[in-house]
């Protein structure tokens, strides 16, 4: 019996041991973003973006570049370079409009829409073979009573956001 308990108790120590190894040896980089960015990808850079929008905000070029920026700092390990990084953005605002919806039954709109599209320019010179061009836009609808100049300002705070983290997906997730 003594025999017995002693080599349940040796079986379960080595079992142990070796359980203990498999989890040290093994590594599994996980991320809660969805993002897989490659090993040899390092730093990146975001050029301002210029506005080449028919209607201009003046200061959504700015907002957008910082917003783009603040993204990829705060949701991958990237540092961002002074000069060209490994992975560079760059590209324009090509639409800042507003349009009329839900048009009612005296012909006066009870929502109007503010649309923002971009077009981004993704360069990855480490692997030319991923790099991308593309459109992206995002709107926010707001009743028509309400003066745009009031609640402009946090219409396209909420717009950068849903653009950049479409901008982000698109550069760094496996979807």
């Amino acid at each position: 019996m003594n025999l017995t308990r002693l080599y349940k108790n040796i079986t379960l120590k080595i079992l142990f041991i070796v359980f203990v190894g498999i989890i040290q040896g093994c590594s599994i980089q996980m991320t809660f973003n969805g993002a897989t960015i490659p090993e040899n990808i390092q730093t990146a850079s975001v050029q301002l973006f210029d506005n080449r929008a028919a209607y201009i905000n003046p200061v959504l070029a700015q907002t957008f570049t910082e917003g783009l920026k603040d993204r990829i700092i705060n949701g991958s390990r990237l540092t961002l370079a002074q000069e060209t990084g490994d992975v560079d953005f760059s590209g324009a605002i090509i639409g800042y409009e507003t349009e009329p919806l839900a048009i009612q039954a005296d012909a006066r709109a009870a929502e109007t829409r503010l649309t923002v599209r971009v077009n981004v320019r993704y360069e990855d010179f480490k692997d030319p073979e991923r790099s991308w061009e593309s459109s992206f836009s995002a709107y926010r609808d707001f009743p028509s009573d309400q003066n745009i100049t009031a609640i402009e300002g946090e219409l396209v705070d909420e717009i950068v956001e849903e653009l950049t983290e479409n901008i982000f997906n698109k550069a760094f997730a496996d979807w």
